[in-house]
């Protein structure tokens, strides 16, 4: 436990190096095999800067670190605020928001850690419906706790709201992300619901540490993790611009499915809806089996992972040195893009091409939700 609350302390201090940011943070662990946050600290400018995109300046900023007080009162008060932390190589971090671009290194916590690692769609919207939206909320909702899929969304007015509750009176579980410190609940007079959230077997989770007030820069981040931490995301009622339409670009940037409900033609506050439909961004949808068809989550409460024994045609064929590797890292299991990225280290556009042609041959398919698979 000890090692651990120093890990939490490095990570934490580690968000306070001037100009290092997520990914290079994440690169320097992964890169420095560093089990325990802090013993970055107790590296030397030449050792930082042999990690890919390490400068001797950030280099410098981290060997010349002395706000451990700062550090310090963060853990104080996230003590006092009943709060814990979950680190992204933590067993209960979201396995998918593990695998994006800019995974927050620690994340604070309330409620039940097991919420995060459930199979979940996150529902976002306007925060002004209409009657529509509003009953298309609910409707959605229910459905998609009646199939033992978790809800996840971001706690403000409106859509977000009618998403929470409904999933909350269906008996389900939803997770909130939060755009301020876990002991900041905005709206304020969504406390209540946030309560609910905790007790009811749900999680309010955010990256900002506590006492971090709601402000405007802060929201965007947070949209990240609603999309990055669910399979797909589900845009009830959205105008053109807003907080949805940034989560429906963070989902696609993400190798998320992006699941539109349709609007009548002329209504203002659906026109985003529409737009993402009509540019081919979303997929129109009317029933529960309109998004269980697209992914690998359902009515068995599960991911589908069941162990697949594919055959050995790649074997036999003359593949390049990276399509072979792509074999190998399937040859288990399918696999969702991110993940193969991530086992590879590779980056996607890298790993993209390699795909098709393998497609093209015959060796891989492309199943639901972006896994792919050996035929």
């Amino acid at each position: 436990m000890l090692e651990r609350k120093s890990h939490y302390r490095g990570l934490i201090a580690l968000q306070l190096v001037p100009g290092l940011g997520l990914q290079r943070a994440r690169i320097l662990l992964q890169q420095l095999r560093a089990e325990d946050a802090s013993e970055l600290f107790r590296c030397s400018i030449r050792e930082l800067t042999k990690t890919d995109g390490i400068g001797e300046n950030v280099a410098g900023n981290l060997v010349r670190f002395n706000e451990w007080q700062k550090v310090d009162r963060i853990l104080l008060q996230t003590q006092k605020a009943g709060a814990r932390f979950i680190a992204f190589d933590d067993e209960h971090y979201p396995e998918l928001l593990r695998h994006i671009y800019d995974p927050p290194l620690i994340l604070w916590l309330r409620g039940s850690s097991e919420a995060l690692t459930a199979p979940g769609i996150g529902v976002v919207g306007t925060r002004r419906p209409g009657r529509y939206g509003l009953s298309q909320t609910v409707e959605w909702v229910k459905n998609l706790v009646s199939s033992n899929v978790s809800v996840n969304s971001g706690l403000a007015y409106g859509v977000d709201t009618a998403a929470h509750r409904e999933t909350l009176d269906a008996g389900g579980k939803t997770v909130a992300v939060l755009g301020s410190g876990i002991n900041v609940i905005y709206p304020a007079r969504n406390s209540g619901l946030a309560k609910r959230i905790t007790e009811q077997g749900g999680a309010l989770i955010t990256e900002y540490p506590p006492n971090t007030p709601p402000d405007a820069v802060n929201f965007p981040g947070r949209n990240r993790i609603v999309s990055g931490m669910s399979h797909g995301i589900l845009v009830v009622e959205s105008g053109i611009k807003g907080g949805s339409m940034i989560t429906a670009r963070y989902a696609l940037d993400q190798n998320r499915e992006v699941f539109v409900v349709p609007h009548p033609l002329g209504y203002a506050g659906g026109e985003g809806c529409n737009y993402l439909i009509r540019t081919g961004q979303g997929k129109l949808v009317q029933t529960p089996d309109d998004i269980f068809d697209e992914l690998s989550i359902g009515p068995a409460d599960v991911i589908k992972s069941t162990q697949l024994h594919p055959g050995e045609a790649w074997k036999k064929l003359d593949l390049s040195p990276g399509q072979t590797e792509i074999c190998k890292a399937l040859n288990v299991d399918k696999l969702h893009i991110d993940v193969l990225c991530e086992k590879l280290n590779l980056p996607g556009y890298k790993v993209l091409p390699e795909m098709l042609e393998l497609e093209m041959r015959g060796v891989v398919r492309q199943s639901a939700g972006k896994y792919f698979e050996l035929v």
